[in-house]
């Protein structure tokens, strides 16, 4: 970049974090951060540990936000800095180079950071859990699905969260019927629930000796690990579990005994399962967190549906409402239908790069609430 365009470059980059600062209403955090610190100091304050539970953890919060924010404004005054120096001493090769990167490394911590502000939805902070369902068509299918295991796998590592399988059932030939993945990490929820809907798949298929094209649909369903103080009814009575031998993969090892676990809730017919933990009390109470975040996610989508109702709005979900498409034959593009974001390098998509589909959907998301 020349001088002219690295200082448009550092005031785009201020006016971007005055709008951040707003949303966030920075002062008013900082204010309630003091706030906080002073019911922490009293006597009393571990009296009631639930209570002291959700101080500390808004106090954290808030503390991660106050932090990264100045941590922010200092180094946007340090490029500020940099670029005076220049203009006053003129042509420096070196330091022009330093400045270049320097505004470019913050603008990309920026726009993190904005990402992160838009998160602020109850649960968007929290672990995700995530299941793959293949539609009709088989091996075909079911090798989409394990596609899109990779995928998600690989997107979950290259932003540091720890991928465990709570539960694996293979396809008979290739690819999997199902699988349940706790994506633990700071914001997972947040983040991967841009991802929940229909995916669909048009390639020529490597199990067709005739060499036709196919169209293959995989359900992906995101839900947030939700902790043991979230209310969620479930009666005892309502509940038939089931225990049976663990197999695939997160299983081998237990594959002796009886320690994976089915749950079925009644009322509902939702069905969830867990044979990830040698120990079934631990697959237990596992499957019961899934089963948690079932329920929730189902209360949230019948509070929509009435939304939509009184609005008028209709909306099906089908296998024909899918969220993005895969093309791999005639041409390569990955297109999200909701955004329009379209990316032709197919690979680096299955290869877990999906952030411009995440990033795209969470502020068209904001932007219909302002």
């Amino acid at each position: 970049m020349e001088i002219h365009e690295m200082k448009q470059a550092l005031e785009n980059t201020a006016g971007k974090l005055a709008d951040i600062r707003r949303s966030l209403d920075f002062d008013q955090k900082k204010a309630r951060l003091k706030e906080l610190e002073n019911q922490m100091s009293l006597p009393d304050f571990w009296d009631d540990q639930e209570s002291a539970q959700k101080v500390i953890g808004e106090m954290k919060q808030l503390k991660e936000q106050i932090e990264k924010m100045e941590e922010l404004d200092e180094a946007f005054e340090e490029q500020q800095l940099m670029l005076e120096l220049l203009q006053e001493e003129g042509e420096d090769p070196s330091m022009e180079k330093e400045l270049e990167s320097g505004i470019r490394s913050l603008q990309k911590e920026i726009d993190n950071f904005e990402l992160t502000v838009m998160l602020s939805e109850p649960y968007d902070r929290n672990s995700a859990i995530l299941q793959l369902h293949p539609g009709a068509g088989g091996t075909e299918s079911q090798d989409w699905a394990d596609m899109l295991l990779r995928m998600y796998t690989r997107w979950a590592e290259d932003h540091g969260y720890k991928v465990e399988t709570l539960d694996y059932l293979a396809g008979d030939e290739a690819g999997i019927k199902s699988v349940t993945l706790l994506i633990k990490g700071n914001y997972a929820y947040g983040y991967l629930k841009a991802e929940k809907g229909i995916h669909r798949l048009v390639r020529i298929s490597p199990f067709d000796s005739s060499g036709r094209r196919h169209t293959s649909f995989v359900s992906v369903e995101v839900m947030p690990e939700i902790d043991n103080d979230i209310e969620i009814e479930i009666r005892q009575e309502d509940l038939k579990i089931d225990t049976y031998r663990s197999s695939g993969a997160g299983g081998q090892h237990v594959n002796t005994t009886d320690s994976a676990v089915r749950i079925t809730h009644i009322p509902t017919g939702i069905v969830v399962t867990c044979q990830s933990e040698r120990s079934q009390i631990k697959n237990r109470d596992r499957a019961m967190k899934i089963l948690k975040a079932r329920l929730y996610e189902r209360q949230l989508e019948e509070q929509q549906k009435e939304l939509q109702s009184l609005k008028g709005e209709q909306s099906e979900i089908g296998w024909g409402n899918q969220i993005r498409s895969y093309v791999f034959h005639p041409y390569s593009m990955v297109k999200d239908h909701r955004t329009q974001v379209e990316v032709g390098n197919v690979q680096a998509v299955m290869d877990g790069e999906i952030d411009s589909f995440i990033e795209a959907y969470l502020r068209q998301q904001l932007n219909q609430k302002s």
